[in-house]
């Protein structure tokens, strides 16, 4: 059984760590606010523009494109966007699992994994095969060095060494929440049923200037490295709100601790003094009598 020493000393570790966690819980807030703030400014602007070349591609007459255009190869490649840290809650095993449902749903394919952040990579590089790691220059990285990792990998499929590009993420929905999804980047995919609703909605033919294709011929490989940028984003407010979260559940249960811990020390010194006191009447007592 603890004695009022241990239990002090208990206390006092469960407060450095009660600092630590709400220090870490404040400065996940102050990123978080600042990566929900870029999320959220640039995910209209990248769905608004993929709704545009769908619609454009579905009503161009005989449009073709490469990022449209199915490989015959089985061979494809996944990046899995994950963090370098941990102490966030469930955001990497969550991610993990996901990946591990999508690699048993595609045994069809010789799935080729490149990372973005080194949890996940250490949870499954053991179970895939596991490829190259990108690293960015900051925590915070610059759109110039995602287009170097699209392009990579999207050159990879415009070559033919593979089939199909995916990316695996948690996408942001609110601070205390997010979505682990595995996404096809490419080929591009405008089902039939969907160029039909286009047609219908769009029943009148546009005057394009310049022509349809040459809109499409810019903007697509816009889309295609805006919709990865828009994947990394996602991954980074996830991740902040994650560990904001855990933080905070942590320093609640360091307050719980320290509570219980100082009632228990508080009763065990009680207890002392009063059989000190009933040592020392008991004394005087003897002595009277």
């Amino acid at each position: 059984m603890a004695n009022i020493k241990d239990l002090k000393k208990k206390i006092k570790s469960t407060k450095g760590t009660f600092k630590i966690t709400r220090a870490m819980k404040l400065v996940s807030a102050s990123k978080l606010n600042k990566a929900q703030v870029r999320i959220l400014g640039l995910r209209p602007y990248s769905s608004e523009l993929e709704n545009t070349v769908r619609t454009v591609s579905a009503l161009a007459q005989n449009y073709s494109n490469e990022y449209f255009q199915q490989k015959d190869n089985n061979k494809s490649v996944v990046l899995v966007i994950s963090s370098d840290k941990g102490l966030c809650g469930g955001y990497n095993t969550q991610l993990a699992k996901t990946v591990r449902r999508f690699v048993d749903s595609k045994k069809d394919e010789d799935l080729k994994f490149f990372w973005i952040g080194k949890k996940v990579r250490d949870l499954l590089s053991k179970e895939v095969n596991s490829a190259k790691t990108f690293t960015f220059a900051k925590n915070d990285p610059a759109y110039e060095e995602v287009r170097k990792i699209a392009e990579e990998l999207g050159s990879m499929f415009m070559n033919g060494e593979v089939g199909k590009v995916y990316v695996a993420y948690n996408s942001f929905i609110s601070a205390i929440a997010f979505d682990s999804q595995v996404r096809q980047l490419l080929p591009m995919q405008v089902s039939e049923s969907d160029v039909e609703t286009i047609k219908g909605s769009y029943p009148y033919d546009f005057k394009y200037e310049p022509s349809a294709e040459q809109i499409l011929d810019t903007l697509v490989p816009e889309v295609y490295l805006t919709t990865v940028y828009t994947c990394l984003l996602d991954a980074i407010a996830s991740e902040h709100g994650s560990r904001m979260n855990a933080m905070e559940n942590a320093s609640k249960n360091c307050k719980d601790m320290i509570k219980k811990l100082s009632l228990k020390m508080n009763k065990m010194r009680q207890a002392k003094i009063t059989t000190e006191l009933i040592e020392v009447v008991s004394g005087a007592e003897s002595l009277n009598g």
